[in-house]
């Protein structure tokens, strides 16, 4: 287990960020990325009526989470009111892996594979591709 400070953390996030091609990021539309300590109950559901998310996982523990539309779901229509949400989470990702590297490289990995769902990509394919 390895522990970042908030502010490190969130520079793993910007720098997962700065790294993928401007096509990309451009392309995101109406879609915030936040960090997050935990998922909660909006995320997982309560201890009596879980559901497990499309995400990223290690173990049981959810990494990150793209909510809402992907651009393929938006294709027959969408009304961009609120953001889709795109969520990185901190506790997870330091109770999974044991060095600063590996909690830094599993972070880009997230990033990549929650807008990987945003471009309308399944868990399956983003496995396949190493995200």
């Amino acid at each position: 287990m390895y522990q970042m400070s908030d502010e490190e953390f969130e520079r793993a996030v910007e720098e997962a960020l700065d790294g993928i091609p401007d096509q990309f990021i451009q392309a995101l539309q109406n879609v915030a990325i936040v960090m997050e300590d935990e998922p909660n109950e909006y995320h997982l559901g309560t201890p009596e009526e879980p559901f497990y998310p499309e995400g990223s996982y290690c173990d049981d523990e959810l990494l990150g989470l793209f909510d809402g539309l992907s651009i393929v779901e938006r294709a027959d229509g969408y009304d961009d009111d609120l953001p889709d949400v795109i969520t990185i989470f901190k506790g997870p990702h330091e109770r999974c892996f044991d060095s600063r590297e590996e909690v830094v490289e599993e972070i880009g990995k997230t990033v990549i594979h929650e807008i990987g769902h945003y471009f309308g990509i399944d868990d399956d394919r983003l496995y396949e591709m190493g995200y």
